[in-house]
């Protein structure tokens, strides 16, 4: 039987292989713009994708990225035994009425910006367990539809500081499984709330730093590794202060990586010429540029070994109205090229 083997603290390594079989990434016009948009497989130019209303887009951005996965790695989506999912909003409405369409087993995930991290997690946990030979993990997030849960609507207009970050409109989606894919998940590193006192929700980065040094240091003394050892070492969405903030508390941990640090709230917009002050922000962030960067760098050997590291303020309306604290949560995920994966394995 196929089962996890515990590794340190914090950290799981499947006994048996376990493959990302194909990937989507769907993306808006802004996103397009940007410095990585020609990775991704769609850009939307209308932000509305033909809908009602800013929700409704954000479901048809999972279900388009979620069939494209499907596709890539070969399969119809009836072949989907379970789907892991979530988003940014209340009840995450945007994968409930998106995703519902596909009719399949569905479980409801949230944790904020780390989602893909988390659904990925689970995926791999799912199958190593033999749940199933194919499971979807998929997020998304939408600019007007965060604006509109936890700032203000657009109509408003409202100011935003340099410590602010854009959210991504974009999805990213998986499909994970048993087959043989072109690139593995050779370990798991869950992560842990961790909560500095921090209140400025407009500075999550500063925020979700933190809980992404415990995350990656825990790792690397679970696994035995140093940051050497990765390609890449890839957060969620802590963007221009976040990252700075990381890489300060990393070296109080004895660890030094900033040659292999990249940040996929820097990455994925031009701060200068597309004013987006600190950065990308939102599931959709690090779930599009896995699918659309960091998995086609691992599939054709460009990269060996990356550490995904989404990251997630773990915060609601009601609990900033009520002025408690943002939290933080990271979660962090091996990915490997499949031609040599599972050579150094701790």
């Amino acid at each position: 039987m196929r089962k996890m083997q515990t590794l340190g603290k914090q950290s799981m390594v499947p006994e048996e292989p376990v493959y990302i079989q194909g990937w989507g990434s769907v993306v808006g016009k802004k996103e397009g713009e940007g410095p990585m948009g020609a990775c991704f497989d769609e850009i939307e130019e209308d932000p509305v994708l033909g809908a009602e209303n800013w929700e409704g887009a954000e479901s048809r951005l999972q279900l388009l990225a979620a069939r494209k996965a499907a596709e890539r790695a070969g399969i119809s989506t009836e072949e989907i035994r379970m789907i892991f999912a979530g988003d940014l909003l209340a009840q995450s409405i945007a994968s409930s009425f998106g995703i519902g369409r596909l009719d399949r087993p569905v479980y409801g995930l949230f944790g904020a910006c780390s989602t893909m991290g988390e659904a990925l997690s689970l995926a791999a946990l799912a199958v190593a367990a033999g749940a199933g030979e194919h499971v979807l993990a998929l997020t998304s997030s939408h600019f007007a539809t965060a604006e509109k849960e936890f700032r203000f609507p657009l109509e408003y207009g409202s100011q935003r500081p340099l410590s602010a970050s854009w959210t991504v409109t974009g999805s990213g989606a998986c499909v994970v499984g048993s087959d043989a894919g072109p690139v593995k998940i050779t370990g798991i590193t869950t992560g842990k709330i961790t909560d500095y006192g921090l209140k400025d929700s407009q500075n999550m980065g500063a925020c979700m730093a933190p809980a992404t040094c415990q995350t990656i240091s825990t790792h690397l003394r679970d696994f035995g590794r140093s940051p050497e050892d990765y390609d890449r070492i890839i957060t969620g969405d802590l963007g221009y202060v976040g990252q700075q903030i990381l890489l300060d508390l990393m070296e109080e941990e004895g660890f030094l990586m900033g040659k292999v640090h990249e940040d996929c709230g820097i990455r994925i917009f031009d701060r200068e010429t597309q004013d987006t002050h600190a950065g990308g922000s939102g599931c959709g962030c690090s779930a599009s540029l896995l699918a659309g960067w960091i998995l086609p760098q691992l599939a054709c050997g460009q990269w060996k070994r990356v550490l995904f590291v989404p990251t997630g303020a773990l915060m609601s309306r009601v609990s900033f109205y009520e002025g408690n604290s943002v939290p933080g949560i990271a979660q962090a995920v091996v990915l490997e090229t499949a031609q040599d994966a599972g050579k150094e394995e701790a």
